[in-house]
């Protein structure tokens, strides 16, 4: 897998075992953040990547430009990927080692930016979404396949790449 834009362009990194992440196509990582960047500056933002598998989301956002990325992920063998991964670059993301939904919940920062692509039939969109309400400064994206009850959010943007759905969200102002 290599980064595909930014000051790391082109750079490889090693993706974990495809039985326990699912990266996400680098034809879909362009596409978000293109949009995004349409959206807001990313000079001086933050980034969270809930479900980070081999942690190149994170990555990206600290090649174009975010001034701060935080990686989260559960699985013990996948992080330390993620870790080998990050000695690679000299600003690099920060690793957080755990579960997601209940490490969000905690946090009393707010990220301009919040990536959400857990295992697709996992069935915690819901509860990541609530797990993040708090501390959503911005957008909301969701990798998804299946149908999201987006309570507690407006639809700002929504692609679709084969079977899966990039949507783009922010808190409701209601």
């Amino acid at each position: 897998m290599n980064i595909t834009a930014g000051k790391f362009k082109g750079q490889k990194i090693t993706a974990p075992d495809e039985k326990l992440t699912r990266p996400t196509l680098s034809k879909v990582r362009m596409s978000v953040f293109n949009t995004l960047q349409a959206m807001k500056d990313f000079e001086g933002s933050s980034f969270l990547d809930m479900f980070a598998g081999s942690g190149i989301m994170a990555l990206e956002a600290v090649s174009r430009g975010f001034a701060r990325a935080v990686a989260i992920e559960k699985h013990p063998k996948v992080a330390q990927i993620i870790k080998n991964n990050y000695k690679k670059f000299a600003r690099v993301p920060e690793l957080i080692i755990g579960d997601s939904i209940k490490i969000t919940a905690k946090m009393n920062e707010q990220f301009d930016v919040i990536y959400i692509d857990p295992p697709y039939f996992a069935g915690i969109y819901e509860k990541s979404l609530a797990a993040v309400k708090e501390i959503s400064g911005g957008v909301v994206i969701l990798e998804h396949v299946s149908d999201v009850d987006f309570q507690g959010y407006e639809l700002i943007k929504q692609k679709k790449y084969g079977d899966k759905f990039i949507t783009f969200l922010q808190k409701s102002r209601a």
